[in-house]
Formats: structure tokens, C-alpha cells, sequence
């Protein structure tokens, strides 16, 4: 495998087994990964190409290598979540509503002041880049679009028109995460796809420049869906 397969990809795709791995719980924390040439033998792999998968998964905070101690995997506390390959790792696994919950609360923190920000900076640009958005929101009401890419684009375009770079790096973590959260939420309310009305009012006060209410449009949208996350994070504790 590893001679049909550039390198860089063939890294890659070691990086995306062992951290899927690492994620689902086959090395639990504190526990060493294989020796290192039993890793070579089973990816078919050059030690230089593993010890550069090793070396991505421990800038992620997944694994620690030491010399003569071996490579040892960290407690998720110790991961970056704001990874989105991490938290796409995570997402994929069993019982993954608590951390959909608790990047609600994050959202909650962050999207109503990026959506303030973005209608007290509101300019040609910013404009086109929202109307676009909810265009392709009504589009995919139309079945003319993939709701699930619209809703997202609409929220990764407020990150984008907040103006804060802060903000907008976050937009791969919280696309990775919205693709969840979203089909739990409209499932929740037994809908397709996410009201085009609910985001209309939202983008109605941000072009309109005025930072308060679109940010209290956006917290009630927010808190709506975080209630219906905690809806069906009770209904799978009493399952």
C-alpha cells in the first residue's frame, strides 16, 4: 500500500486510523500504542511515514512519545477539541449528545456576539456574502440546494462578516460540529431542514445595523436548539 500511495497521503491515512481509533477507545488513555515496527508491519509503512503520523496525532494532544517509555495515549482532556478532525473522531463514536451539548453551550458563547459584530460592521461585502446565504437557504427549501451545506454556509458567512479573525478560524470546528447537531435538532422537531424564517430575522436586523437585536435573535435561535439537544440527551439516558 504504503509503494502505491504518496507519502504525504499514506500519512494521512495512518494520522485518520489511529486517531479514529484513539477516539472510539481501542488504546485507552494511558496505554502505550504497538511497538513501533509492529505498527510499520501493519500499515505497510516506512518508519519515517509512522513517526510523522505520530508526530501530527501528538501536536493534537492525543499522544505522548518519549524516549524509552514508548508513545502513550493522553485522556481526552488533554486532546484539542477545536481539531476538527478530533471532533469529527469524537462524533462518530457511541454516545456522542454530551458533546454535541456542550458545543451548543460554546455556540451559545460565541454566535450571538459574532452576529452582533457582524451588523455593526455591516458593509457591501458582508452584505452580498449574507444574501447569498439565506439565498441558498431558500433554494434548498425549494429542493433546489442541500439544506444541511445552507444552514452552515449561513452561519460560517456571520464568523466570516463578524470581522473577527478569532471567530472566524473556528469555522472548520464549527462546520465539522453543525453537521451533527443540525440533523439532531430539525429530527427533534420532526422537520427537514431548519426554518428559513427563524434566519431571515436574524439577517433582517443585521442588515439593518442594528448589532442588539440580531444578537438576541441569534440567542433565541441558539437556545431553542439547545434545548432540543437536551431533549434528546435525556431521551437517550432513558433509553
Amino acid at each position: 500500500m504504503a509503494g502505491r500511495m504518496f507519502s504525504g497521503n499514506f500519512t494521512r491515512h495512518i494520522v485518520q486510523s489511529l486517531g479514529k481509533a484513539i477516539a472510539l477507545g481501542e488504546y485507552p488513555p494511558g496505554e502505550a500504542l504497538k511497538a513501533e515496527a509492529e505498527l510499520c508491519e501493519e500499515f505497510d509503512a516506512s518508519r519515517t511515514v509512522l513517526r510523522e503520523a505520530v508526530k501530527m496525532l501528538t501536536a493534537k494532544g492525543m499522544l505522548d512519545a518519549r524516549p524509552r517509555r514508548g508513545t502513550v495515549v493522553l485522556p481526552e482532556s488533554q486532546w484539542n477539541l477545536s481539531d476538527p478532525e478530533i471532533l469529527n473522531w469524537l462524533l462518530n463514536r457511541k454516545g456522542s449528545l454530551p458533546i454535541i451539548s456542550e458545543f451548543a453551550d460554546m455556540r451559545l458563547a460565541i454566535e450571538p456576539a459574532a452576529t452582533g459584530l457582524a451588523a455593526a460592521n455591516m458593509n457591501k461585502e458582508n452584505r452580498t456574502t449574507l444574501l447569498h446565504a439565506i439565498d441558498r437557504m431558500k433554494a434548498a427549501a425549494r429542493g433546489e440546494d442541500d439544506h444541511l451545506d445552507a444552514d452552515i454556509a449561513f452561519h460560517v458567512g456571520i464568523l466570516a462578516c463578524s470581522g473577527n479573525r478569532f471567530f472566524w478560524n473556528m469555522r472548520h470546528t464549527i462546520e465539522v460540529a453543525l453537521r451533527f447537531s443540525i440533523r439532531i435538532t430539525n429530527s427533534q422537531k420532526s422537520v427537514e431542514r431548519a426554518s428559513v424564517d427563524d434566519h431571515q430575522r436574524i439577517l433582517d436586523f443585521i442588515l439593518a445595523g442594528d448589532p442588539q437585536a440580531a444578537e438576541n435573535e441569534m440567542r433565541t435561535l441558539l437556545l431553542e436548539a439547545k434545548m432540543l439537544l437536551n431533549k434528546a440527551l435525556e431521551q437517550e439516558r432513558n433509553r
